[in-house]
């Protein structure tokens, strides 16, 4: 709707706009302001972060270029390690702003492409003109979260690190025990536990374990034990949120059915419909199964160029957490869900194939999985044949 909205203003009214583009970096951010129209952008450089001076040097650009202080501003930035609290701090001040996915943006390939802060900035100027009057092939917008939305994530955010965590303490015990010739005994049980299966170790020669290298792996443990423990309140917590109606809010509330909703299907269970609504479902309108397909970059990619005609695979341009997500429920689809639709036409196109035949397929299985969860959690549409748990 505020897209809309800065393409209506910008090109039927003819109302005079200056528009802004910033190039973010961690020290530095670089202002690019201009009203179109071939006149010269002012290019401004401030510290990052300094609110003041971005306003100030908005300020100082509308003097510049002759506008009056109640003129429209329009600007863009690309979505990246600052988060959306500039865009939510941009529309606060009465800004029009947009959040731009950095690898949709077109850019020249006839030779070895030269990049700097200015020119980048000078190409969004650019883009974002061409956007205002009504161009939306130049770029993809990114849908900026509200904040209730945004912190919903963090909780499966957190436990998919402490995962990745679990898995590299226990991976580094196991090497380091490796590199002496031994087997690293069973984590289980409390340090204390696992302190004394070390001093039962014995190397090649008969010999305990090194001092340096026991202390080593009693470390990494204690670590383990930490993360252990912090997994287990995490996913307890997740669970207790499950099942009771959240009052932080109406999205929250929203998010919280559907989670219980696709919990109700066989072969979904609390891990994967948390994060299938927290990161996708949950907080966008999808119109139509193309978009969903999109978004988590599960749809085909052809390449047809004269005679020349092959298939790339998927576009992998969405979400990776959901993409994972969906191949994998749509593995544990075909277990659980047998009689449905969706696996009855999986074994049908690829189960006479090889491997990598049903490997390929399994890729379209999790596609039109996701559609047909959308359909369910939007329309109330059971998928075809599905059953519920009892």
């Amino acid at each position: 709707m505020e897209t809309a909205a800065i393409r209506e203003n910008g090109c039927s009214t003819g109302e005079e706009i200056l528009y802004v583009a910033m190039e973010l970096s961690r020290g530095k951010w670089k202002l690019g302001l201009t009203v179109g129209g071939g006149q010269k952008a002012r290019e401004v450089t401030i510290e990052a972060g300094h609110l003041d001076r971005l306003e100030k040097a908005i300020e100082d650009a509308k003097r510049r270029f002759g506008l009056g202080a109640s003129a429209r501003v329009v600007s863009c930035y690309e979505a990246g390690r600052d988060g959306f609290w500039l865009d939510r701090y941009l529309r606060s001040r009465g800004v029009a702003n947009v959040v731009v996915d950095s690898s949709s943006i077109e850019v020249n390939r006839r030779a070895r492409r030269a990049k700097s802060d200015g020119l980048d900035v000078r190409s969004l100027l650019v883009l974002l003109i061409r956007f205002t009057r009504g161009d939306d092939k130049v770029w993809s917008v990114v849908r900026v979260p509200t904040v209730e939305e945004e912190d919903g994530r963090q909780l499966h955010r957190t436990i998919e690190a402490m995962k990745a965590d679990r898995v590299r303490h226990t991976n580094r015990i196991k090497a380091l025990c490796v590199t002496q010739g031994v087997k690293a005994p069973r984590l289980t049980g409390e340090l204390a536990v696992f302190r004394a299966k070390l001093e039962q170790v014995r190397l090649w020669d008969g010999s305990a374990l090194p001092q340096g290298l026991g202390k080593r792996l009693e470390y990494e443990y204690e670590r383990l034990e930490m993360v252990e423990r912090q997994l287990q309140e995490l996913t307890k917590k997740r669970r207790e949120m499950i099942r009771t109606v959240a009052a932080d809010g109406e999205a929250c509330e929203r998010q919280n059915r559907q989670v219980r909703k696709l919990i109700q299907l066989r072969g979904i269970g609390e891990s994967s419909s948390w994060l299938y609504v927290t990161e996708f479902f949950g907080w966008r309108d999808f119109k139509n199964g193309r978009q969903v397909g999109s978004l988590a970059g599960l749809t085909p990619t052809p390449y047809q160029s004269g005679d020349s005609r092959r298939e790339q695979g998927v576009s992998k341009a969405g979400n990776r957490l959901v993409r994972h997500m969906a191949v994998e429920i749509a593995w544990g689809w075909l277990k659980f869900q047998p009689g449905s639709e969706l696996s009855l036409w999986y074994w049908r196109r690829f189960g006479h194939g090889g491997a990598r035949q049903r490997r390929i397929g399994i890729v379209a299985l999790a596609r039109k999985l996701l559609v047909a969860l959308w359909r369910y959690l939007d329309f109330d549409v059971l998928p075809a044949g599905a059953m519920l748990k009892a």
